[in-house]
């Protein structure tokens, strides 16, 4: 997957909004209905391309997809930890490089037919030869032969490190040892497809006429540009606790109309990355509205927002400028002169219950302390700020971005007594810059597009000097030791260790980055939607909510 693709995906899920309490709960409200119907109402940001799992990227069609086909794990939805799902259980062999799932024997497509391991085998060959050319092949990269076979260097399928040991038996062959594995199966890059259907109606195949599915809904009716109607599979393993009975997705283009239309009663959810953002604007208006407040729920999203330091240039090559930098950025302060209070402070990158996350009883990272900032100035040669070299600040041109940074160049002039510049970029320009090692000092990010929640997905994926994206353009070798030392064993006790070693190295010993606060999002769902929970990855589980009879 290029740079600019990936950065694409980052900016894309960037949310960026007012919030409060970050904990799970159910929403509850003495609200009396208005209007109700016996089916859910949803909206979708954006209009649907595709409903092919293989061939998905965006949120709609995730979130669609989550309710159209079982995924062989899932995740549990306060703790964050792998669940079974299509796979029952698995067991890991050769040094955690061989894994055996055995799947579920009751599962079916929508026309009766059992679904297999031959399904997932098929699939998995489908999404990864070059021919399909599916945007998250390689997520599959994992699997022994894959990223050969997709760049085309074997055409042989049959190399490919995944089999059928017998209908219900699934073999997979890695190309290391990952101990993150059984969380990249829960993607849609994983999930059977109804072979005979995708062979005989080709690109036709997701048509309502045509599709078959296997998980807690079917399709019933797709209206492109404007609704899409899925409604209860009756053959779903665990139909019998699907309590929904349809759910109607429309294409709401326009979060102002969103909002209209849930204050209309005319949607039953809006907000988060599927459900349209509530327009930040309006938040003080739902805070204060009598009947909006109350259906106001807000969650942790698991995004990040962080600096980075370009450590090839001077004087970011400095560790004590770094420190100083990090420990002189007051972020209460900023959340608060943003508009942003509601997010969470942080001093470390990775977000719990992100498996690996770090404990903010550790202590881990740079606190702020003006006293200390100045005396780490004064040692690395700038006392009082004297003498301190141009250094440049980028951002990507939103208003929301723009007040981040004109307040952080603020605190820095009254904390160090250094005057930074602040450069935007419109988004192309920015994404073509990141990857430089001549690119400005510092840089802002959020990190919103991890894919499972496992600090693998943080730590390596970004800060790996060699194989991770490594804006920062750093090489610490320790570090890479570290998180891949963590990718390939199993023991969980010993990869938090090794994990938090690796975030105090990247966030107080080098100080690469400075992380700035850990973001939420927010919702508004009406008071007859029970046993609602949000989940931050993939799409939601419909299956388990709840709409109270009238």
């Amino acid at each position: 997957m290029s740079i600019y693709f990936k950065v694409v995906i980052y900016f894309s899920l960037i949310i960026i909004i007012n919030a409060c309490e970050p904990q799970i709960k159910t929403v509850e409200s003495q609200i009396t209905p208005t209007k109700r119907v016996d089916y859910l109402r949803l909206p979708l940001r954006s209009s649907v391309k595709t409903i092919d799992p293989g061939l998905i990227s965006d949120k709609p069609s995730i979130e669609l997809v989550e309710q159209l086909f079982l995924g062989l794990t899932s995740f549990d939805p306060e703790t964050y930890e792998i669940v079974a799902e299509f796979a029952q259980d698995w067991q890991i062999y050769d040094e955690g490089t061989l894994y055996i799932f055995y799947l579920r024997q009751d599962v079916k497509w929508t026309n009766g037919d059992p679904v297999t391991a031959n399904d997932v085998v098929w699939t998995i060959r489908r999404n990864i030869i070059p021919k399909t050319d599916s945007p998250y092949a390689h997520t599959l990269y994992i699997l022994q032969n894959a990223k050969a076979i997709n760049q085309g260097k074997i055409t042989d399928i049959r190399e490919l490190g995944v089999r059928a040991i017998d209908d219900y038996t699934l073999e997979f062959k890695l190309e290391h040892a990952a101990s993150y594995f059984p969380a990249l199966t829960s993607l849609w890059t994983y999930r059977p497809l109804p072979r005979k259907i995708v062979k005989k109606y080709g690109k036709d195949w997701t048509k309502p006429e045509h599709i078959q599915t296997n998980g807690s809904y079917m399709l019933t009716e797709w209206d492109i540009g404007n609704k899409l109607v899925l409604n209860k599979n009756p053959d779903y393993y665990q139909a019998d606790k699907v309590q929904i009975p349809k759910i109607q997705y429309s294409i709401v283009l326009k979060n102002d109309l969103a909002l209209a239309m849930y204050e209309q009663d005319e949607l039953d959810i809006i907000g988060g990355k599927t459900y349209l953002q509530i327009p930040p604007r309006k938040i003080v208006k739902i805070k204060s509205d009598p009947v909006l407040r109350k259906d106001r729920y807000v969650s942790p999203n698991l995004c990040t927002e962080w600096y980075g330091f370009n450590m090839q240039r001077s004087p970011m090559d400095n560790i004590l400028v770094r420190k100083a930098i990090a420990a002189a950025i007051d972020k209460k302060t900023l959340l608060n002169v943003t508009n942003k209070r509601e997010h969470i402070p942080t001093t470390t990158f990775t977000r719990y219950p992100v498996f690996g996350a770090v404990d903010s009883n550790e202590e881990i990272g740079i606190v702020f302390n003006p006293k200390r900032a100045k005396a780490w100035l004064a040692e690395a040669g700038y006392p009082d700020g004297q003498d301190f070299p141009e250094v440049i600040l980028m951002y990507n041109d939103t208003v929301n971005n723009q007040k981040q940074v004109t307040a952080v160049k603020t605190i820095l002039k009254h904390n160090l007594n250094i005057d930074i510049e602040i450069h935007k970029f419109d988004f192309a320009d920015y994404a073509n810059t990141l990857p430089q090692t001549d690119k400005p000092h510092m840089f802002r990010m959020s990190w919103c597009a991890a894919d499972y929640p496992d600090a693998h997905n943080w730590l390596y994926a970004l800060f790996h000097p060699d194989k991770g994206i490594n804006w920062i353009g750093w090489n610490n070798r320790e570090f890479a030791d570290l998180v891949e030392q963590a990718s390939q064993i199993s023991d969980p006790v010993e990869r938090k260790d090794l994990y938090l070693r690796a975030e105090q190295i990247l966030t107080e010993f080098e100080v690469g980055i400075v992380p700035l606060y850990f973001l939420n999002t927010q919702f508004l769902v009406k008071p007859w939607v029970k046993n609602w929970y949000p989940m931050a990855f993939g799409g939601q589980h419909v299956r388990d909510w709840v709409l109270e009879n009238n």
